[in-house]
C-alpha cells in the first residue's frame, strides 16, 4: 500500500469515527429535547456572535449550551455553533443558521476552559 493510499484509508478511518460519533450524540440530543419540552423548559431566539464580535439575530430558537452562549441546541435537535462570519448586512438583517455534527466532547480541541461530556453539559441546561 502506497504512503498516499494510507494516508486516505487514515482520513477515511478518522470520517467514519467522526459520523458515528455525531450519531451517538444525536440521540442524546434528540432525548434532550424531548425531556426539555415535558419539563416546560421554553426554547429561546437564539443570538450569535460575528467573527467581529457584534451580537446577531437568528434564525432558530433554542437553548443555549454554554455558559458564553457560543454553542446551542435547537428546538429542532440540531446542534449550532453561534459563532460565526458576517459584517453590516448580518448585522442589520441576521444570520441564519446551518447546524453542524454534533460531538459527544464539547470544546474538544478548544482552549476557552469550557469543555466536556456532551452529556453533562444537557443535564446542566436541563437541571436550571
Amino acid at each position: 500500500m502506497s504512503r498516499a493510499e494510507e494516508a486516505a484509508r487514515r482520513v477515511e478511518l478518522a470520517a467514519g469515527a467522526e459520523r458515528a460519533e455525531s450519531r451517538a450524540a444525536q440521540v442524546l440530543i434528540d432525548k434532550f429535547v424531548a425531556d426539555a419540552l415535558k419539563a416546560g423548559l421554553k426554547p429561546v431566539p437564539l443570538r450569535a456572535t460575528l467573527y467581529s464580535g457584534q451580537s446577531v439575530k437568528t434564525d432558530k430558537s433554542g437553548w443555549y449550551l454554554r455558559r458564553n452562549k457560543s454553542l446551542a441546541i435547537g428546538e429542532d435537535g440540531s446542534y449550532y455553533v453561534l459563532t460565526v462570519p458576517g459584517g453590516l448586512a448580518e448585522r442589520l438583517r441576521g444570520v441564519k443558521l446551518s447546524p453542524t455534527p454534533p460531538p459527544l466532547i464539547v470544546g474538544k480541541g478548544g482552549r476557552d476552559g469550557e469543555t466536556g461530556d456532551l452529556a453533562e453539559f444537557l443535564a446542566r441546561v436541563l437541571a436550571g
